[in-house]
């Protein structure tokens, strides 16, 4: 939702600005989302991710291993599942049906787009996510594909401010997803799957992407500010730098193994029930997924509190 409504927000004030386009896009952008996450557990069923996890949680690897359990435990049926899917995507699909009356066909390739990339993510026959590109399809989902699909479906025109915007969000985006598959690229491995964290090779490359991450984003802002494409009270997206860097070194002392402080603090922002997490046994996966999500609310947050103060 977060990438959503910064791209609502930095169109805000545009002359052929449409609050209808942007209500039905948010939805839309929200209820897509739900179906391919949902799309993604059913192609994972009938290719047994779950169960293969759980051979390589028995056998002793820590890793984020639950998958589908609402299926496992038999709650629900990979038949409702796809029910569920195709509601999710209908009611998408309606509101998508709402921007293009508004805005005319060529907003069709945006969803065309999001539609192919999306259902390749772990669908055959590409299943991207198998092979080492789950992060970018992320990136580009997120990122640069949906914060200019929103902003030429809300306004008409795609600015070079979301542009600059859209690929800095989807970087910290990504940041997520990455960060959980060096956090699980052991496991991975066992079970077959290959992510971005195996693509660079030993702990040294994994880091290096996890810094490029964690830090390419600002730099894009700062150069944006420069080159005079975005205000420099935009700058302000900086107070969220320090919280990066320590992700980035969290992320290091798990992959080389250092003595680990599971602890939180005010200045990492919301991180649930964490005593919960910690009964669990999970307190280490989340501490470092909640703060690269963390990084993503506090960045859109001050994007989109910067530009009605400076728009």
């Amino acid at each position: 939702m977060l990438p959503g409504l910064t791209a609502l927000a930095i169109s805000y004030g545009a002359a052929s600005y449409s609050i209808i386009a942007a209500i039905a896009c948010l939805i839309g952008v929200a209820f897509a989302h739900l179906g391919m996450n949902l799309l993604d557990d059913w192609f994972d069923y009938y290719s047994g991710s779950g169960e293969a996890r759980q051979q390589v949680s028995s056998e002793g690897f820590r890793g984020r291993m639950v998958k589908y359990p609402y299926l496992t435990s038999g709650q629900a049926t990979p038949r409702q599942l796809l029910v569920a899917v195709c509601v999710f995507l209908a009611i998408a699909a309606l509101m998508g049906g709402i921007v293009l009356w508004i805005r005319g066909w060529k907003i069709a390739l945006w969803a065309l787009a999001a539609l192919v990339i999306g259902v390749s993510y772990s669908g055959g026959p590409l299943k991207l996510a198998y092979r080492g590109l789950g992060e970018l399809v992320i990136f580009v989902m997120f990122g640069p594909l949906m914060m200019t699909g929103m902003a030429y479906a809300i306004t008409g025109t795609v600015s070079s401010q979301i542009i600059w915007l859209s690929v800095a969000v989807g970087l910290l985006v990504t940041n997520i997803v990455y960060s959980h598959s060096v956090l699980d690229s052991i496991p991975d491995a066992k079970m077959g799957k290959k992510t971005m964290a195996h693509l660079m090779g030993g702990f040294k490359g994994q880091i290096f992407l996890s810094a490029l991450l964690n830090t390419l984003p600002f730099i894009l802002v700062i150069v944006a500010v420069i080159l005079g494409e975005l205000h420099p009270a935009f700058l302000s997206v900086l107070l969220v730098f320090p919280l990066a860097i320590w992700l980035v070194k969290s992320l290091t002392d798990f992959v080389y193994q250092r003595n680990e402080k599971i602890e939180i603090h005010w200045w990492m922002g919301p991180m649930g029930d964490f005593d919960k997490y910690r009964a669990a046994g999970v307190d280490w996966f989340l501490l470092r997924w909640l703060t690269a999500r963390n990084i993503v609310q506090f960045f859109c947050l001050i994007v989109c509190i910067v530009n009605f103060i400076v728009a």
